[in-house]
């Protein structure tokens, strides 16, 4: 029996496909590369850790999507696309990270063999996986096709969980529960950093009876102490101290869908600014959830927490939330709509976030944060985690 690790039917691709076309009709394209591994997977069904060599799927104006990848690699789309053999094109093993050629010399012949020499090709310009160096050699291959930058293109069309991916993202928000739960079970004074995160992952990857656990995006970040004081370090061999808090950023994943969720963890006694920054942070979510519903914008959340916030004496710098779904690493955020002040985006039912009110004060940091799911009435918290500062002795 054929694994598909997205198992998605193929009448949600081609609805898919759909839409993304009539986006690229309003913007004249011919066709688009897309390279960003989530927009690959979500558009065509290809999953494997193949995203550190070049790869793409093409998407013109008629037909299936056509992969490209390493030839080695095109085995695996024939394991995950929905599409047939046809559509699945390989590239030979010397033009992997050769210094004398470079990849897309292949891309650019497989274009002009397709018939795009001269259309209007868009491409994914600010993504982490599109190289400068990829986007001169295919413009140096087909000179006259114009090349328009169409970052985001695909991202956008995503934005609107289908019943199913929803149905994933509960899955995982499940499994992100149990990693929590493993963390306040399992940390303790005295336990080297990476040992529980050890269990963090253990935790993660085992998921549950019902869902099982794929690799996040980002790794656990779990600072304590002055390390976190800062937004974005993991760990390391130290003990874990009384007297600290140690904030944990995870994820549960479950084909690929991400829920992310942080909770912050102090061993011992809790001082009392920690205690007066929980009840503001908690006041503030409140205040910013009121504003979680369709119709209203991705700013109305940020004011209304950093409002809320503020009049208990605390602030936040940067942005408080962003939507979240499908992803691979480096990151598990969608790139595209943000709680903050200015994203005018409109609410929707169906979109999912990462409601993200991260603190950081002189001596630590307290991170507690909510993924949620627009509804058609307002809000879904897709985690059952309590949403509290953790305390124990």
């Amino acid at each position: 029996m054929s694994y598909q690790i997205n198992n998605f039917p193929t009448e949600e691709y081609h609805a898919r496909i759909k839409g993304t076309r009539a986006e690229m009709a309003a913007r004249g394209l011919d066709c688009i590369i897309i390279s960003d591994p989530s927009n690959m997977a979500w558009i065509s069904g290809y999953d494997g850790w193949s995203f550190y060599v070049h790869q793409a799927v093409l998407l013109g104006m008629e037909g299936d999507p056509v992969y490209w990848g390493r030839g080695m690699d095109a085995v695996g789309a024939q394991r995950t696309v929905f599409m047939g053999d046809d559509d699945i094109v390989g590239y030979p093993d010397y033009l992997v990270q050769n210094p004398e050629i470079h990849t897309m010399t292949d891309l650019a012949a497989l274009l002009k063999a397709r018939g795009y020499e001269t259309a209007r090709i868009g491409v994914e310009l600010d993504n982490y996986y599109y190289s400068a160096a990829a986007h001169i050699t295919l413009v140096m291959g087909l000179p006259d096709a114009q090349f328009v930058d169409a970052n985001g293109l695909v991202n956008w069309q995503r934005a609107i969980k289908s019943p199913r991916e929803i149905a994933y993202m509960r899955g995982a928000a499940s499994i992100t529960d149990k990693m929590h739960a493993a963390i306040v079970e399992r940390a303790e004074p005295g336990m080297r950093k990476n040992d529980l995160v050890a269990e963090i992952y253990a935790a993660g990857i085992r998921g549950t009876d019902e869902f099982w656990g794929d690799y996040p995006a980002i790794v656990p970040l779990a600072p304590s102490g002055l390390d976190a004081t800062a937004a974005h370090l993991t760990w390391d061999g130290a003990p874990l101290r009384k007297n600290e808090s140690t904030f944990f950023e995870i994820a549960g994943v479950h084909r690929r869908y991400h829920v992310p969720q942080s909770r912050t963890l102090f061993l011992g006694a809790a001082p009392q600014k920690y205690l007066d920054a929980e009840a503001a942070v908690l006041d503030a979510v409140e205040a910013g959830l009121e504003q979680a519903k369709p119709g209203n914008l991705c700013e109305d959340i940020a004011n209304a927490f950093n409002a809320a916030l503020n009049k208990a004496g605390f602030n936040k710098d940067g942005r408080c939330g962003y939507s979240i779904g499908l992803s691979y690493p480096p990151d598990w955020g969608e790139r595209t709509m943000s709680f903050r002040a200015g994203d005018k985006s409109v609410l929707a039912a169906g979109m999912c976030f990462h409601f993200m009110p991260a603190l950081w004060l002189d001596d630590g940091g307290l991170e507690i944060t909510e993924p949620i799911l627009i509804t058609e009435n307002g809000y879904e918290c897709l985690c059952t985690t309590e949403r509290r500062l953790f305390i124990k002795d």
